[in-house]
């Protein structure tokens, strides 16, 4: 069969792809097999048109190699490539990320005369970002004597890819300069919806209000706005500076949403803790969405029950993941282990991890972190050893996670075998995380001092995680010297975060120094700091109660303080003693009793074990940490009530279990 002209080769296309589709979609190798296969037998192999057509079809068909296989054999039979020919051939070094191949077909752009053919160009532009190769990129581009928006688009991807956002936006206000100086009118028909992402793309990685407002304003001004691919990466963009209220616009004001907008808006939610607007959204997308979700809904949405502790719901998305055949797919696995984990839930973790049929490093270090958040090192270090004998290299992430284990149960030499040991035998550069957790480390072990000189000789820049790592070691070990050094340093990195300064109250208050924790009140209210309240949640038959201190909003804020009334002399029988010390008020010891009575966590306790089945576990989270009170008091309730009592606080898990708690009471 000879195609003789290129008026038919849009014919060969339809019927090379009808070819296709004869074949079964799950065996993609066996159809591009039986595809050159059809080619050999019925087409003529001295027709350009020909080939062309087989290597566009390749490369659309995801077989990349096949595709350039099929050019370089086309070049062995000595026939001369298009300018139809080289893009596909150039795309498919790209997908192959093959740079030598990539640069074997510029040099036969250039021989034949396409250099400059703008297909080709682009092409080559977007083959040299892809490969790592930008000043390559950008030498081809600036010898473009006429450009397109295509070729502009490819140089601004190719930055953005390379996590060079601050060049795209400047190769975006390059083109809109050059543009609008010749032609007024040029720009609204010059730009497309392509260009548009790409530049809200780079926005999102800036993380700029003003930035993406104004490539906001020219989208409007372009016609652009309501292509439902701009609106999404706008949405997106709008989200990374931390402006959830203006994505939520964004996505409200949307005529048409597809699974992209659902899935950005339900993303941008749990990402920022938010997340029952993130089940709210899912309930409209099934309401209004057409009920059609995926693969990347449902991460999302266990991320959300991650934040949230919301376990039955995450467990229904598990049962999901399940049915709709995603129960091999690694990152929905991982998923699925940080959602056990962070609801609680070790055991269940650990059973979802073993039941992957294949793990990657995220795999591990995901299921190396639950372990060590529940304060369970020795488990953590288990799995971390067992990582390592199955040959997965850790990574950065990783030690992050080994060392932070090691410091929630006070692992000293471990850490810093460990520590030691990530460059030396690992290549992995200590980053301020590390450095972060050995302070940790070192500080709740009682070497402050040594913990000290870490950070003053460290080779990276100090960071609030160090110096607040220090000042909580301080407030354990009552050292008032260190904690006073460690809050100025915090001051000047974050002077309106509140934490710091009721953490240097609390070490003036456990010395008795009432002044100066009344200098720490005046200064905090000159500074319009206010701390933030104190809440607790608790999941019960599929609803999430909040209680704050002293809460009275609660329908059942009687029965509550009535419980924890009679608890109290039960407590007391067993020897309870009420810890005021973390009080930050200079009046009596009654007055400081009732304060620490009514924190949000012991409401949440009371009205969890009143309401359930008894036996069951209870599990609250609360947004701070537990106070040395509460901390005693829900071990002693677990033992009067024989209930398994989990808490998570703003640090990690507490299991609370006969009288005891996971944590060995050292946290």
């Amino acid at each position: 069969m000879k195609i003789p002209s290129p008026n038919s080769l849009q014919l060969l296309t339809v019927s090379f792809q009808i070819h296709k589709n004869c074949f079964s979609t799950t065996a993609a190798a066996a159809t591009n097999t039986n595809l050159i296969t059809w080619f050999n037998k019925y087409f003529d192999k001295t027709d350009v048109y020909s080939w062309n057509s087989l290597i566009a079809e390749l490369a659309r068909g995801g077989d990349s190699y096949e595709s350039l296989r099929a050019f370089a054999s086309m070049r062995k039979l000595d026939i001369k490539p298009n300018r139809s020919t080289l893009p596909c051939a150039v795309k498919s070094c790209s997908a192959l990320f093959d740079l030598n191949s990539g640069k074997q077909a510029h040099q036969q752009a250039f021989v034949f005369g396409f250099e400059s053919d703008l297909f080709v160009s682009s092409a080559l532009i977007d083959m040299y970002s892809k490969c790592g190769k930008l000043s390559d990129a950008r030498i081809l581009f600036d010898e473009i004597p006429q450009k397109n928006i295509v070729t502009w688009t490819s140089l601004i991807t190719g930055y953005v890819q390379n996590d060079n956002a601050h060049e795209a936006l400047l190769v975006f206000k390059e083109f809109f300069i050059e543009k609008s100086e010749g032609n007024g009118e040029e720009v609204e028909t010059f730009v497309d919806s392509v260009a548009m992402v790409s530049v809200l793309s780079a926005c999102s990685r800036v993380s700029n209000k003003e930035v993406s407002e104004s490539v906001h304003g020219v989208a409007i001004k372009l016609g652009l706005d309501k292509v439902v691919a701009v609106e999404n990466t706008l949405l997106d963009a709008y989200a990374k500076c931390g402006e959830v209220s203006l994505s939520r616009r964004v996505f409200n004001e949307m005529a048409e949403k597809d699974v992209v907008s659902w899935n950005s808006m339900i993303a941008v939610y749990a990402q920022n803790g938010l997340s029952m607007d993130a089940f709210e959204v899912f309930y409209w997308m099934l309401k209004d969405g057409g009920g059609k979700y995926n693969a990347i809904t449902l991460s999302t949405l266990l991320l959300a029950c991650a934040n949230e502790g919301a376990l039955r719901v995450g467990m229904c998305l598990h049962d999901q993941v399940i049915k709709m055949g995603f129960a091999n797919n690694v990152i929905m696995c991982t998923s699925i282990i940080d959602m056990y984990c962070k609801c609680g839930q070790a055991e269940m973790a650990r059973n979802a991890f073993d039941g992957m049929k294949e793990k990657n490093v995220r795999s591990w270090t995901a299921m190396i972190a639950g372990y060590g958040v529940h304060g369970f090192a020795r488990e953590a270090l288990d799995v971390f050893y067992q990582m390592i004998w199955a040959g997965v290299k850790p990574n950065y992430v990783t030690f992050i996670s080994v060392l932070a284990a090691c410091s929630h149960a006070g692992f000293l030499d471990e850490g810093r075998r460990w520590f030691n040991a990530m460059s030396n035998e690992y290549n992995v550069e200590p980053g301020i995380e590390h450095y972060g957790c050995m302070v940790d480390l070192l500080g709740r072990a009682g070497y402050l001092n040594e913990a000290y000189n870490l950070i003053r000789s460290m080779k990276v820049r100090h960071d609030f995680v160090l110096w607040g790592s220090l000042l909580a070691a301080c407030r354990i070990h009552k050292n008032v010297e260190l904690g006073e050094i460690s809050a100025q340093e915090l001051f000047k990195l974050e002077p309106s975060n509140s934490g710091y300064y009721v953490l240097l109250a609390n070490i003036y208050a456990d010395a008795g120094r009432w002044k100066d924790v009344e200098r720490m009140r005046i200064l905090m209210k000159d500074r319009g700091l206010v701390k933030p309240p104190g809440f607790s949640l608790v999941e019960l038959n599929g609803r999430v109660h909040v209680f704050l201190v002293g809460d009275k909003e609660h329908p059942q804020h009687e029965k509550i303080y009535k419980y924890l009334e009679e608890l109290s002399v039960k407590l007391q029988e067993l020897g309870y003693v009420p810890n005021s010390a973390s009080v930050l008020h200079d009046v009596d010891e009654e007055e400081k009793e009732m304060i620490v009575r009514v924190h949000s966590e012991k409401l949440a306790v009371g009205f969890g074990v009143m309401n359930s089945v008894p036996g069951s576990t209870i599990h609250v989270i609360k947004n701070l940490r537990v106070c040395g009170d509460c901390h005693t008091v829900i071990k002693l309730i677990s033992k009067i009530v024989s209930r398994e009592i989990v808490v998570r606080d703003a640090k990690r898990f507490h299991h609370f279990k006969d009288g005891l708690c996971s944590c060995g009471d050292y946290w």
